[in-house]
């Protein structure tokens, strides 16, 4: 599982627009309870020079991301990113065109409020409840009418709209990291009281106070607010990095000069389960395993240990391993065909600590590097042998990838005494739609943050999917594209594989 979404708990649109008589200003007015979210720039409506303004506030559950790192179900500063979402929401009115919006930090507590109106601005912050342009809560000022935020880079960031029409998608790590400020990170630190949404200077109007403004109207840009019944729709922070695995068992290179150094390196994986639980040794992150590498007949290892090259090129014949998480633990390094004879093909990895043998791996048998006379291109036949027609809410489910080349034939020997082997795709990723309307719920995450790259082992391509990211009801489907060397782009597969998703009646929040 590599993307979590963290749904806003506030939001509100404040204004100083002008009501319908052109003369009051709507500074009082409060949008707290609105499923829709508002920005805009309008200028000379009232009269010649007149500046209308309309900026949204929200807030998000940094602490449920704060306590989800320290549960380790999201990584640790730096090995994660955060993105702010909003989602445009279509409306009849004019749309501007080609402008820049700011989303910077707030500084101060604010509260919600309970109005409805985004006409006429008629609800008021009654009883002291909820924000509006003058006040931030209930009859206490925000310092500067319009709201008080930080303007520093690591926690103010802009997005450029150019048709209008485009969602909000803004990397807001710094900020988010800020805000959660594990371990006293060098971004430093900031309370959570969320963002706001504003034109950029340049594009809110031309005032006295803002004189580098547009002397132009930028009417209206709307988005779905927390309220909307559309599930996808929510503003939210999502969590997306890359929990990819590779190992090596199944495909285990000898090193070659023909390959960068890089791609020489093999890992091997080693979990310490324990009662069904991942868990430290000894409950001590700082306790690892050692591997040595041995030579094999069926899985028993052979002889004495064998020298293989760590990661910096250092021949060695054991090696510590490292702590990827609770756990779980990896070892990188090169074996050269050297370390086999013409007895023995087939290496054993065997794990020790304190001096103690605790996990012998199942053999594996080393490949080597060939160069070809054609440029390949991969056509495959691809199954998916554990997907269930259905999947709960709350749960985090498994899925396995089952792929062979389409042209493959065995013979009736293979076909009579073999289990067909999975081949292990070295760059996939995963895509699902909700098939009602074939919208995207989770794209290709092929960028910098992988956050929908498979996994790997000897039994072939796999990920893990948290539910609560569906809409239950709804039937969904997974496409799976694969990176082509020979195209130098990801190929879409011509499958798509299909599930439901439904409320668990024992879960009073399927959030």
């Amino acid at each position: 599982m590599a993307i979590k979404r963290y749904i806003a708990t506030l939001d509100n649109t404040i204004t100083n627009a002008y009501k319908e008589d052109f003369n009051t200003r709507g500074t009082g007015s409060n949008m707290g309870q609105s499923d829709i979210l508002e920005v805009f720039g309008l200028y000379s409506q009232q009269s010649s020079g007149s500046s209308e303004v309309a900026r949204t506030i929200i807030q998000f559950p940094v602490s449920n991301i704060s306590t989800d790192r320290v549960a380790g179900t999201i990584p640790a500063s730096g090995s994660v990113s955060f993105y702010l979402n909003l989602y445009n929401a279509k409306h009849d009115r004019t749309l501007p065109r080609d402008f820049y919006l700011t989303i910077a930090a707030l500084k101060n507590a604010w509260q919600e409020g309970n109005g409805l109106d985004m006409e006429n601005y008629t609800d008021l912050t009654y009883d002291n409840i909820g924000s509006n342009w003058i006040n931030r809560q209930g009859s206490t000022a925000w310092t500067t009418a319009g709201g008080d935020f930080y303007t520093d880079s690591s926690s103010s960031f802009t997005q450029r709209f150019e048709r209008g029409d485009e969602n909000l998608e803004l990397d807001i790590t710094t900020l988010v990291e800020q805000w959660i400020n594990s371990g006293g990170n060098v971004l430093g630190s900031k309370t959570n009281y969320g963002v706001i949404i504003k034109m950029t200077p340049s594009y809110e109007p031309f005032t006295a106070t803002n004189t580098g403004g547009a002397k132009a109207s930028y009417y209206t840009k709307k988005f779905f607010a927390r309220g909307t019944e559309f599930f996808y729709n929510r503003p939210s922070i999502e969590a997306r990095w890359d929990s990819s695995k590779r190992d090596n068992r199944g495909n285990f290179y000898f090193s070659s000069s023909l390959a960068p150094a890089e791609d020489n390196l093999n890992c091997l994986y080693l979990y310490n389960y324990i009662r069904g639980r991942l868990r430290d040794i000894e409950g001590n992150s700082a306790k690892v395993p050692v591997l040595n590498l041995y030579q094999s007949s069926g899985s028993i290892p052979e002889g004495t240990a064998l020298y293989f090259r760590d990661s910096n090129n250092e021949a060695v014949n054991f090696l510590s391993a490292s702590r990827e998480s609770t756990g779980l633990y990896k070892v990188s390094f090169s074996a050269t065909a050297s370390v086999t004879n013409t007895t023995y093909t087939n290496l054993v990895d065997v794990w020790t600590y304190s001096g103690s043998q605790v996990h012998t791996g199942s053999s594996f048998t080393p490949l080597k590097y060939d160069l070809s006379d054609t440029n390949p291109y991969g056509n495959y036949v691809i199954s998916m042998p554990n997907l269930k027609k259905s999947y709960k809410k709350g749960q985090t489910e498994r899925f396995r990838l089952y792929v062979r080349n389409k042209n493959w034939n065995p013979n009736v020997y293979t076909r009579v005494i073999s289990t067909p082997e999975t081949l292990m795709i070295q760059s996939a990723s995963y895509q699902i739609t909700r098939m009602i309307d074939n919208r995207s719920v989770i794209p290709y995450g092929t960028g910098s943050d992988n956050y929908t790259m498979l996994s790997y082992d000897v039994s072939g391509n796999y990920f893990d999917l948290d539910m609560n990211l569906f809409e239950a009801g709804y039937s969904y489907g997974i496409r799976y594209s694969f990176y082509e060397d020979s195209l130098s782009s990801y190929k879409e597969q011509p499958y798509i594989f299909k599930f439901h998703v439904s409320e668990d009646p024992n879960l009073n929040n399927g959030e």
